[in-house]
């Protein structure tokens, strides 16, 4: 049987993601995790693409923008608090911070995030500043 797990929003982060981002670790399961990412006000992160995890995000603070490309769809979608969105697996994409907050993002990965080796890089919509 699983334990149950409760946790908050640590002060710190715990890691920087392979895009740049930073990230605050949230509860996992078998087969999910969730975590926090804050990228810096005017940055872009490193466009990457996950190899076997896809992901669904949710803004919770700040404005940007997040591109997304798969096959031929290729798309660019405002992120302001409230705004949800998917990341299928093979999907390319990258985000950016505007304005002069913080953009966060709670995101859960299924199946949960394995490690840094998870994230290829690729060309994305900006040069990434992160």
């Amino acid at each position: 049987m699983t334990d149950f797990v409760t946790t908050t929003l640590p002060a710190d982060a715990d890691a920087l993601a392979p895009d740049g981002s930073e990230v605050r670790l949230l509860p996992r399961l078998e087969r999910g995790s969730m975590a926090h990412f804050t990228l810096a006000p005017g940055v872009a992160s490193r466009a990457v693409t996950h190899r076997t995890v896809e992901e669904i995000w949710f803004c919770t603070s700040g404005r940007g923008e997040m591109w997304r490309q798969s096959d031929e769809r290729e798309e660019i979608v405002a992120l302001v608090p409230g705004v949800a969105l998917t990341i299928p697996l093979g999907t390319r994409f990258q985000f950016r911070a505007l304005g002069s907050e913080p953009l966060t993002a709670v995101a859960v990965t299924m199946p949960p995030w394995p490690d840094a080796d998870e994230a290829i890089d690729v060309t994305g919509a900006w040069e990434p500043t992160a």
